[in-house]
């Protein structure tokens, strides 16, 4: 069984540019063809406020860039259901960012390692973070 791994908005975003801030471990996993990467839509609406705001810069419209990166990459969507938004409300304040705190809902209530340099996530028990 091929296993599933939920990218964070800045782990998709550094694997694509070949950011060294990607560990190695990070990187191995984003290009291992053994596993399925998963964008949430979450991520989707944070590119698209910080693209709006100034804040990403891409060298395409938000739409056509991740049309083409995530055919590029074998990269689904998971999208944003009822029972993610309902898990926020349970989830200790450890982090403040309203993304951050959706991908750790989605990547508990799927079981889904959430593939992160963010350490202040590993505050959240039942979250297996990798980087």
């Amino acid at each position: 069984m091929t296993s599933r791994v939920l990218l964070d908005t800045h782990a998709f975003l550094w694997a694509l540019s070949d950011s060294p801030r990607l560990s190695a471990a990070a990187r191995r996993v984003f290009l291992d063809q053994d596993r399925r990467l998963l964008l949430s839509t979450a991520s989707v609406w944070e590119m698209a406020i910080k693209s709006s705001l100034g804040r990403l810069t891409l060298a395409k419209p938000l739409g056509a860039f991740l049309d083409e990166q995530l055919a590029l990459n074998g990269i689904e969507i998971l999208d944003v259901r009822r029972a993610h938004a309902e898990r926020v409300a349970t989830l200790a304040f450890h982090h403040r960012d309203p993304f951050d705190r959706l991908l750790v809902a989605q990547a508990t209530f799927e079981r889904l390692p959430l593939l992160s340099a963010d350490e202040t996530l590993d505050r959240y028990e039942g979250l297996d973070r990798r980087w």
